[in-house]
């Protein structure tokens, strides 16, 4: 039987920047899955992209379409002496030599991110680093970094933390839908780290390593993605590695804590022969989880309650899905899928684009299928998130603009209005650009997760 995390030996209070998203122990009901406010893009709104290739997470301001700040998580220029810069020389490095330079702490690949229940942090993982950052979506600042004791117009003002280890590969955090918790799948260790959230905090901000994990839940071979049902209590997890999704009971102590129980293992061979299912999202209803099947170029249904995939859209050949959102609004109900292909021509002024699929949701299941293909106006499509009024769509892109058309060697998100969901238009395109290091322009490179938050507001995962 799997078992569930090791107990917590003492409650221990949450850090200042941590309380709000842990204050509240009850486990909500269904219907706090809506946003506090269903209003367009305002002010203080951040779309979050992480930026593999760079390991920054750049913050758009999708009211005015430009990048507000970008979120460094490198350690580049903490020293103004050349082992610890970013650019020595007058030589900018490549991506390879720049995570191997010399005393660099920094993170690597960073991928996968989600807010939490209340939106006032941003879990990120590194993904070649193995560890996880915390940023606070107010000040838009990395919880646990310190002031820099050589601080100067040569370095940077702040010391990066060493976040918080988890084990080998991390792919997706996820909040409990309490906040009293982070659940990251390990994907290369089999296992999901369960965080006591308060403590990673003081963690990342220094204390005794290692004593923010409570436990590990046990899974199938290489998981990927884990996601909670409305009220908590049911936990999906799906697999890189095998055709296989685990199914997790989950209770809660006092204190808010979750014991998780494996209660299924599906096969789903016959709907994902490859075993490479990468991203999972609940539904706005809380009835159904929507999977990605990257190499079977398909989406699949999960009834939250079920224990049994109940349909299987095609996607068409060599579309290579990344990411699953839903747009609703007083025009219908459909789900997008970012489709990683790039198609010569598609896009906006005739350049290579990526397209999204949509699928009707409205439709009775098993009749469901794509309605729709739209160009996302950039090249390999990943994430992918809705405003709270479900009228503007932003999509995060992996590869860099081809020379010889706009924005030409840079990262885009783009924008899509979408109040119309089966009739989408493209509104504009957003460049990532540079992060300013004292030694030199690091540009901000390979968007892959993407979530839109606005503070104060409850997000998907409460």
């Amino acid at each position: 039987m799997t078992q569930g995390p090791i107990p917590s030996p003492s409650r221990r209070d949450l850090l200042g920047l941590a309380a709000a998203a842990g204050a509240n122990l009850a486990v909500r009901p269904a219907a706090a899955q809506a946003p506090a406010t269903a209003s367009g893009p305002g002010l203080g709104d951040g779309v979050w992209i992480c930026c593999e290739d760079s390991n920054t997470l750049v913050v758009v301001d999708p009211a005015r379409l430009t990048v507000a700040t970008t979120v460094n998580l490198t350690s580049f220029d903490e020293d103004p002496r050349p082992p610890f810069r970013f650019v020595t020389g007058g030589i900018v490095p490549t991506h390879g030599a720049m995570v191997q330079k010399p005393l660099y702490h920094g993170a690597i690949s960073i991928h996968g991110a989600v807010p939490s229940p209340d939106s006032t942090l941003v879990a990120t993982t590194g993904r070649g680093t193995s560890n996880l950052y915390l940023v606070d979506t107010a000040t838009r600042r990395v919880v646990g970094n310190r002031p820099n004791p050589q601080a100067s117009d040569q370095t940077s003002a702040e010391r990066l933390t060493s976040g918080i280890f988890l084990g080998r590969e991390p792919h997706e955090p996820t909040f409990t839908r309490n906040g009293r918790e982070l659940w990251v799948t390990v994907r290369g260790e089999d296992r999901i780290a369960v965080l006591d959230l308060g403590k990673a905090g003081e963690e990342a901000a220094g204390a005794r390593p290692g004593h923010a994990i409570r436990g590990f839940v046990d899974t199938l071979p290489g998981p990927a993605h884990a996601w909670f049902s409305a009220d908590g209590r049911r936990a999906a997890v799906i697999s890189q590695k095998a055709p296989l999704i685990d199914l997790f009971d989950v209770a809660y102590d006092a204190d808010g804590f979750s014991t998780a129980r494996r209660v299924a293992r599906l096969d789903i061979r016959a709907q994902d022969r490859f075993g490479f299912s990468p991203f999972l999202k609940l539904t706005p209803d809380g009835r159904e989880f929507w999977i990605s099947h990257k190499l079977a170029d398909a989406v699949s249904v999960l009834p939250a309650e079920g224990q049994a995939i109940t349909e299987t859209i095609a996607l068409g050949q060599q579309a290579r899905p990344n990411h699953v959102e839903f747009v609703e609004n007083a025009q219908g109900r459909a789900a997008y899928v970012s489709l990683a292909r790039v198609d010569d021509g598609a896009g906006p002024g005739g350049v290579a684009s990526s397209k999204l699929a949509i699928i009707d949701r409205a439709a009775p299941p098993g009749q469901r299928r794509v309605v729709a293909e739209v160009a996302t106006g950039g090249r390999e499509a990943h994430g992918l998130w809705v405003d709270p009024a479900g009228t503007r769509l932003f999509v995060a892109h992996e590869q860099d603009e081809l020379p010889g058309t706009p924005d030409a060697g840079q990262t885009l998100c783009t924008v899509l209005d979408v109040a119309d969901p089966f009739r989408p238009r493209f509104i504009d395109r957003i460049a990532f650009g540079d992060l300013a290091l004292p030694s030199g322009g690091l540009r901000n490179k390979k968007g892959i997760n993407l979530v839109f938050i606005r503070p104060g507001a409850r997000s998907v995962t409460a």
